[in-house]
């Protein structure tokens, strides 16, 4: 809507200008992923270099963003994230899937029956702290205009906590934010940054969000592709690490601060400084919490305890980041295999053998490490809750600290003039 030709009542407008912005994101601004920047983390990733590239996987987002950066009014800065494995079409069909949380101060709804079970029926939703409920009837309400109930009664709803940059005890996200990311899943590419339930997340210090990363191995191998979804909202700055450079050691600024008058309002915001005190290498607010959300898919035949197997290595990736599974971090993680899964009353199935899963190891922890670092890539700088400031992680600088640690080639010589 275009205020300056809007016929609307100022009120009316006033209030439409206020309510959170609905938005599928599905075209944010394009910025350079890591493989744009040549950071190696090895193996070879998949067309899109996403979760997409396991066929039949879908992801929509739902993304509020709104409310003017000034303390004193709402800033919502939150959101809905779906991964549908079969896409919609195929939504009542389920995959093998197991579960694994390397530290569980958080939450991820469903895990229960996936552990009992080993099958994953339907989707995952990742968004905030505070939504889960809402997100989960959400899917429930969604369900039911497909006669799918039954088959959808336990959804997989995971969360972290945004609640420095938006306004989570407001409870801006609805059950129809859920069901809006539900049809807005698509395969193609994934937006990635400040989208979905990404929208408010922080990570290693800097603005984090979404991030997705795939890997396919080689035709030896079995040709499978490995393909990674991270809602990423953890880490300390102090042990930021990309590519086996502690580049948090050289990225001490750039703070979390505020633009108001004075600090933001809660327990973990009284060290905050003022944004022109940007200067400060302190940290605003205890590091290492937050938490972090894995979504591994495959298309490799694997089993329940074999996907577990799988999902038990994400943490070696967060290891390598910088991660340590600190005391407040909700580390949950989920993995499935789009295989086949037999219906018939006594069925066979196929599995890899053993002795060839290691590929598989390796993929997810190289195509984890690069969904986390993307997600930072793609988040710009952003203003919310109580003027709340937390800044994007500037490329240039870690492309530097990069170079200087021999991990990419040196910067071209600049030609001379003829």
């Amino acid at each position: 809507m275009n205020p300056a030709r809007s016929v609307l009542s100022p009120g009316l407008l006033c209030l439409l200008l206020w309510m959170p912005f609905e938005a599928p994101a599905q075209t944010p601004r394009p910025r350079a992923r890591a493989s744009d920047l040549g950071i190696p983390f090895g193996g070879t990733p998949g067309a899109l270099n996403a979760i997409t590239d396991v066929k039949g996987v879908e992801v929509g987002h739902t993304t509020l963003n709104s409310g003017a950066a000034t303390p004193g009014s709402p800033q919502v800065r939150t959101g809905v994230t779906a991964v549908l494995p079969r896409g919609r079409d195929a939504v009542a069909q389920p995959v093998f899937a197991a579960t694994y949380a390397l530290n569980g101060s958080g939450e991820m709804t469903g895990t229960h029956w996936v552990k009992e079970s080993g099958l994953l029926s339907g989707l995952v939703m990742i968004t905030n702290t505070h939504a889960v409920g809402a997100v989960h009837e959400g899917v429930i309400a969604w369900s039911q205009k497909r006669n799918l109930t039954w088959e959808l009664g336990l959804p997989v709803v995971a969360e972290t906590w945004d609640g420095l940059l938006n306004d989570i005890d407001g409870f801006h996200v609805r059950p129809e934010h859920a069901m809006q990311a539900l049809d807005a899943a698509r395969p193609g590419p994934v937006p990635e940054g400040s989208v979905g339930g990404g929208t408010g997340m922080i990570c290693h210090g800097f603005k984090g969000g979404i991030g997705t990363s795939s890997r396919r191995l080689t035709v030896e191998q079995g040709g499978y592709t490995v393909g990674i979804l991270v809602q990423c909202n953890y880490g300390s700055r102090r042990l930021f690490s990309v590519a086996g450079v502690p580049v948090g050691e050289d990225l001490t600024d750039l703070r979390a601060c505020y633009t108001g008058p004075e600090a933001p309002k809660g327990p973990f915001f009284s060290q905050m400084k003022p944004c022109s005190q940007r200067a400060s290498l302190k940290p605003t607010h205890p590091e290492g919490m937050g938490s972090i959300i894995v979504v591994v898919a495959t298309d490799a035949p694997l089993l329940p305890h074999q996907l577990e197997r799988v999902v038990r290595r994400v943490p070696l990736a967060l290891g390598k980041m910088g991660a340590l599974g600190e005391n407040f971090s909700g580390d949950i993680f989920l993995a499935f295999s789009t295989q086949p899964v037999p219906t018939a009353s006594v069925a066979s199935v196929g599995m890899l053998d053993n002795e060839r899963i290691t590929p598989l190891f390796e993929a997810t922890v190289q195509a984890t490490q690069e969904a986390i670092l993307n997600a930072m890539l793609a988040s710009d700088t952003m203003t919310g809750n109580q003027g709340a400031r937390v800044y994007g992680l500037p490329h240039e600088r870690l492309v530097k600290s990069l170079r200087n640690a021999g991990r990419l080639p040196p910067a071209p010589k600049p030609k001379q003039g003829g």
